[in-house]
């Protein structure tokens, strides 16, 4: 389960370019005067939204109409930030990982009170009125008219996806006094810009329960009264791995996270999540949580509950919680949620964790399509993410549940923030674990499912429709960084021209729903209670806090010093035993698998009768995981040797 911005919730499946050092991180960094402004302004790139064209103009806004921005401060030294966050990070620089405390990354880099107030001042000599201000951003309310003589634009209305939004019909710009001060706008158009995955939180979703049969690991169980596929009788789904089974998988070994801190950043938050992860914990093996392993750190108020699905997102943190706990039993977890599902509250939240430096590794299971973020949003993010950087703090995003997203939204794209060259994508696999928790084989995580039919002679439209699998694919706005270079084909990186772009993921995990993970919640029974029921989950926000876990162990095994942005250090390890190299047909090229699934069709009990499917594995829609590195797995799954490699200087044998 992956919740996303452009959709309520994921199928319950249950710049300026720097020149640094050697080797040094090409990424994308907007600029207050990239763009054309009028004589004594500069622009603010990228506040024009691409959909904002003259053939889906309906406009102008009315003057009266009101207008909420967020105006994010640049900080002191927005370029060097840049220059800092990749030196801390590139195992070949002599900074690395000599890393800075919240409070030193803030009197370096952060804003000024004195940024904050004339920001502030020229919003209010423009008729705007500033309902907020912190270190990160000023924000502002008022009528239109008065935005567009702050920033410099006219506002029109424009038609997109069958909706009117209002944007920009020009880039905004501020006065060039400014532009030392302002690193983006938000708010200026008010398409949606959320993850979904003083207001009360709802009740819990209602129950989801699989049907069995199960196997126990995987292949334990063969469906031997249905029909072949593949040439070959399929054994049924798993009833979901345990955190015994993923351990053993990806070379846990001894070690268990302790000493580390692993957050989680969603929205909203499970008002049973304390119970509910020790059940889960008692019932499957897990150690028992220490008092005051699993925190949580809230907003004093939710917003946006019903258009957001707020209980929807009680599964998501649940899933987060259990999977880190399963794989590093000894970290510590801190829960940070959003007020809502809006990229402001999720900032709100990822921001809170670099101010307060309140973790070392952060799990993040929320995202949108590309062609819906605009750069003032992706800038934002990007602060973040180099402050973080510069702290010792790694930031994971799963990397999307759509494959190629074409048949989500007919374009093929990256997920964001996935995308930034900032983070580390997760793409996903199908993992099978065998007898005695053995390593068999993984996948690249990409369904089709096909129907047992009426006379249970054949399964219907075989090998059947694509569902679902693994984000990946080329950027279309960001371009390659140092650490992908040489790793990553020009097939890929230039998929979309000949700039090289940067391509996601960059590591994977466990993901298939049909040979997923375990996990208990509370939910709504039939008969309107609550009470906690255990259901198997997939998705790359099962792959994304996996991958975090893992970390934690690296993090243990590398005598507790934090990793920080860690994709340097992973591209490093590329080609060596530290990784499982995931193919798409890991048992030789004619070799497809399948599992068979049943699932209640009420989706609770056999009342209304059971539905029997074929789930082919490693079909994800027109990606690959192929040898080397592709937009599927990344570099691959951790193998025995990966926490190990970080003992010591790694160093290739």
């Amino acid at each position: 389960m992956r919740t996303s911005r452009a959709r309520s919730r994921a199928v319950l499946s249950m710049a300026a370019t720097l020149p640094l050092l050697a080797g040094a991180l090409a990424l994308g960094i907007p600029n207050a005067s990239a763009d054309s402004a009028p004589g004594g302004r500069d622009a603010l790139q990228g506040t024009r939204p691409a959909w904002a064209t003259a053939g889906a103009d309906l406009g102008a806004t009315s003057d009266s109409g009101r207008v909420s921005v967020r105006v994010h401060l640049a900080g002191r030294d927005a370029k060097g930030l840049a220059v800092y966050a990749a030196a801390v990070s590139d195992p070949q620089s002599a900074s690395y990982r000599k890393f800075l405390s919240a409070d030193q990354a803030q009197a370096r880099f952060g804003a000024t009170q004195q940024q904050i107030d004339q920001v502030g001042q020229w919003l209010r000599s423009n008729g705007l009125t500033v309902t907020g201000s912190n270190r990160h951003y000023v924000s502002a309310t008022g009528e239109v008219a008065a935005a567009e003589k702050a920033f410099g634009t006219q506002l029109r209305n424009y038609r997109k996806g069958g909706h009117t939004y209002r944007a920009p019909s020009s880039t905004a710009s501020v006065p060039a006094a400014l532009s030392d001060a302002v690193l983006a706008v938000s708010g200026l158009d008010n398409a949606p810009h959320k993850s979904s995955h003083d207001e009360a939180l709802p009740p819990p979703d209602a129950v989801f329960r699989n049907s069995g049969p199960f196997s126990s690991y995987y292949g334990s169980k063969t469906a031997s009264s249905l029909p072949s596929a593949y040439g070959t009788k399929a054994p049924y789904a798993v009833k979901g791995y345990t955190g015994k089974q993923l351990r053993a998988a990806y070379g846990a070994g001894r070690w268990t996270g302790k000493g580390v801190t692993v957050a989680i950043t969603d929205a909203y938050a499970s008002p049973t999540i304390a119970k509910d992860a020790a059940e889960y914990a008692k019932r499957n093996g897990d150690a028992p949580y220490r008092r005051g392993q699993l925190t949580q750190v809230l907003p004093d108020d939710y917003t946006r509950t019903e258009e957001c699905g707020a209980s929807g997102w009680y599964g998501e943190e649940t899933l987060d919680v259990e999977a880190v706990h399963a794989v590093a039993p000894a970290a510590d977890i801190v829960y940070v949620g959003g007020a809502s599902c809006y990229d402001a509250d999720l900032l709100d939240s990822l921001n809170k964790v670099v101010d307060h430096r309140l973790a070392d590794i952060v799990s993040n299971s929320w995202g949108d399509v590309e062609a819906n973020e605009t750069p003032d949003v992706a800038a934002a993010y990007d602060q973040v993410f180099m402050m973080g950087a510069i702290e010792g703090i790694g930031f994971y995003f799963s990397s999307g549940d759509d494959g190629d997203n074409v048949a989500s939204t007919g374009t093929k794209q990256i997920d964001v923030p996935s995308n930034s060259a900032w983070v580390t994508s997760v793409g996903g696999t199908a993992l099978a674990v065998g007898k005695h928790d053995k390593y068999q084989w993984e996948t690249g995580w990409g369904t089709l499912k096909s129907s047992l039919s009426e006379d249970g002679k054949s399964w219907d439209g075989f090998p059947g429709a694509y569902t679902s699998g693994a984000g990946g694919g080329t950027s279309s706005s960001v371009k390659q960084p140092f650490y992908q270079r040489g790793v990553v084909p020009d097939s890929l990186a230039r998929a979309n021209g000949k700039q090289r772009m940067r391509t996601a993921p960059d590591i994977a995990a466990v993901a298939d729903p049909n040979t997923g993970f375990l996990v208990g919640q509370t939910q709504t029974l039939p008969d309107g209670s609550l009470g906690y029921d255990e259901y198997r989950i997939g998705g790359t926000s099962l792959a994304a806090p996996v991958i975090a876990g893992v970390q934690a162990l690296a993090q243990q095994a590398g005598h507790g010093r934090p990793l920080g942005f860690a994709n340097p250090a992973i591209y490093a390890r590329y080609g060596s035993k530290a990784y499982h190299d995931v193919t798409d047909h890991p048992l030789g090229p004619n070799r497809d698998l399948a599992v068979v699934r049943v699932d209640y069709a009420n989706g609770v009990d056999a009342a209304d009768g059971l539905l029997t499917s074929l789930r082919g594995l490693g079909k994800d829609a027109s990606l690959k995981a192929v040898r080397g590195y592709d937009d599927v797995t990344g570099v691959g799954t951790p193998a025995a040797g990966y926490v190990d490699s970080y003992r010591f200087p790694f160093r290739r044998h």
